[in-house]
Order: C-alpha cells, then structure tokens, then sequence
C-alpha cells in the first residue's frame, strides 16, 4: 500500500563550537525563527528541529507545509525522502519518491547536457534504454539546443537551472516532495515550468509541499500542516491552516516594526 508515515520524530542538529556570551544564550530561544536550543547540562548544545512529529500521507492527499523560516519545513521534507535519518522516531515509506528539494542533485558537472539527462535517468531508476528514450523529450524542453553538447561547467547558472529542472521533472513517482514553487530562467520559461509542475503534482499519488506562499498553496493541496519551532501546531483543511499561518505572519511583521 502507498504511504508515507513519521511516527514521534525528532531530528537534532549538533552546534559545534558552542562557547557563547550570556547575552546569545539567553535571546537565541526567543527568536521567532529556528528550531529550539537545547541546552542539556554536561551534553553538547544541538538545535531540534524537528520535535516529536508524527504525520500520515495517503494516496489522494496533497499537503501543504506552512510555517517560518526555520520552522522545519525543508528538513522534514528531507527526512521524508531519506536524506536525513531522524535521532528518534520511525519513519514508513511505501512508494516511489521523487524529492525536488535540490535541482542539481546526481548532475556531473564535467559532463555534457545529453550525458547529465541518461546519468540522472538512470539514478531515478530508469535502464539505460529508458533514460535514452526521454532524452530528446528533456532536451526539447530545456530549449538549450547545442549547448546540451558543452560540458555542464561551461553553461551559465541560468541554463544549468533549466537542465536540470527539465529534468528533474521528467520522471513520474508515487510521492512527490517539492520545496516552495520552483520557477527557472526567463519569464516565458517560468510559465512553461509552472504547468509542468502543475502536471506533475496531478499525477503523482501524494505529494507534500513546503510554501511561504499561501494563495499557491490553496491552488494546490486540500491539507495544510502549520510548523512552529520543529513541531506541529495545526493540522487541517488547507484553508484553516493557510489562514493560521497568515495571522501569525503578519503578528509577527507588526511586532518588528
């Protein structure tokens, strides 16, 4: 059965050289971003970023995170797609994921365009033959024409984003994890990159995805889960959790001025 479940999952991040003033210490806690400080006596200090955090996905959902910078948001995208091991907690997953958290991710640098399309194919678990059979599909796409012929290295930062994007969004999956709203290149380009992201959400199974953004997020998804501090605050229909996370955005705008 399809399914992606975090059962009481915690994730600490180790701070290393930790000697601080007073004055750091005692504010660090009481920022409105980041995850919280622990500071066990005799222990090294590490960050929580995610505290006891227990979600269930099932076929059908779309599942917008909400929550500040720092909240948690792309580090639980990263423990869902195996990226990082959580301290604690167990995870469940059933199915193919796709996670478009880092575009480049499996790109060879000293490789040429049509070289980086059958690498990345075959690391999402395509043979050879399948890879070679999207090739031309990924390079239409990218509208880089001989330049997929160059050694990635010499393209500009621009043309590698649209190769990989191209890419990365060529291949179907189960699950789909997708950091904020990719957009890459030109404004033609960005809309072309908006309805393959739209086609790719439909057909994927489940997909999770982490927004500041939440007119986008509506668009999209029908739950919503609100992060504060590496824990869940609010789960529900994405309406009510996008209307959470903008109050609590704009409070916190109005109690900085």
């Amino acid at each position: 059965m399809l399914r992606l479940e975090l059962r009481n999952v915690c994730l600490d991040y180790p701070v290393y050289d930790s000697q601080s003033r007073s004055f750091r210490r005692s504010i660090t806690n009481k920022l409105p971003v980041g995850g919280r400080i622990k500071n066990a006596p005799g222990q090294r200090r590490s960050v929580l970023a995610l505290d006891d955090v227990s979600l269930k996905f099932e076929p059908g959902d779309r599942v917008a995170i909400f929550g500040h910078n720092g909240a948690g948001k792309t580090t639980l995208l990263k423990v869902l797609a195996g990226f990082y091991e959580p301290s604690s907690g167990h995870i469940v997953r059933e199915g193919k994921v796709s996670a478009l958290l880092k575009l480049m991710s499996g790109m060879n640098i000293n490789l040429d365009g049509y070289e980086n399309i059958l690498l990345c194919g075959m690391l999402h678990g395509l043979t050879r033959r399948q890879a070679f059979d999207r090739v031309d599909d990924i390079a239409e796409f990218s509208e880089l024409g001989d330049y997929l012929t160059m050694p990635v290295r010499l393209l500009s930062s621009g043309m590698i984003l649209r190769l990989a994007f191209s890419i990365c969004t060529s291949f179907d999956c189960e699950i789909l994890l997708l950091d904020e709203w990719i957009g890459a290149g030109d404004q033609a380009f960005i809309e072309k990159s908006k309805q393959r992201l739209s086609e790719l959400v439909l057909r994927s199974s489940i997909m999770v995805f982490a927004t500041h953004n939440p007119q986008v997020a509506m668009q999209l998804c029908n739950k919503g889960v609100y992060l504060e501090h590496g824990r869940v605050s609010l789960i529900g229909e994405v309406n009510e959790v996008a209307k959470k996370y903008a109050s609590a955005s704009s409070a916190a705008a109005k109690s900085i001025v």
